[in-house]
């Protein structure tokens, strides 16, 4: 599998080539921050539209497939449910992206890009996130490329953690 990053600026999400952007919304979430944030205003505030509507929420274990039209250089945005940020820890961490994949899976998606659960909220170091990211993202094979959208700072603290990985997964190989 190979892992990138992409920062959350506009430029760099319009040059991803994935199939799918995958995110997380948290119950009451407003305004809309980091990529997802990006992302609403470059559908012309659709997810706002959606989230006033009622449509989604937040709440945990909600899934909404929003098409990409032609405004985002991906086809499908999901989105997940985080539920309240307030009850948001390491185990919620690995269940929500355990759903994410799974939901990339049955979607048939093997290109993405995810923002990492709690991230965009500051709810879980880059470091953390990245230990748990390899964890579970060893259960999901089926997954050829993803992109990591993460603040070039956050990059940093992420690239070590990816590193030591790689460098495991290399001594078993041999």
């Amino acid at each position: 599998m190979d892992i990138s990053f992409v920062p959350p600026d506009l430029r760099r999400l319009d040059k991803i080539r994935h199939e799918a952007l995958s995110a997380v919304l948290f119950d009451g979430e407003w305004p809309l921050r980091g990529a997802l944030g990006l992302l609403d205003w470059r559908l012309g505030g659709r997810v706002s539209r959606l989230i006033q509507r009622g449509t989604v929420g937040g709440l945990r274990g909600e899934s909404l497939l929003i098409p990409g039209e032609s405004k985002v250089a991906f086809d499908k945005l999901f989105l997940r449910g985080g539920g309240a940020a307030g009850a948001f820890d390491g185990d919620a961490f690995d269940v929500i992206l355990g759903e994410m994949l799974h939901t990339l899976t049955r979607a048939g998606v093997r290109s993405s890009a995810l923002v990492l659960p709690g991230r965009a909220l500051g709810l879980v170091t880059p470091a953390d996130a990245m230990e748990r990211f390899l964890a579970v993202v060893k259960t999901h094979p089926e997954h050829d490329e993803i992109s990591l959208v993460e603040a070039p700072d956050a990059q940093r603290e992420m690239e070590p953690v990816l590193l030591r990985a790689r460098r495991a997964a290399s001594v078993y190989e041999d």
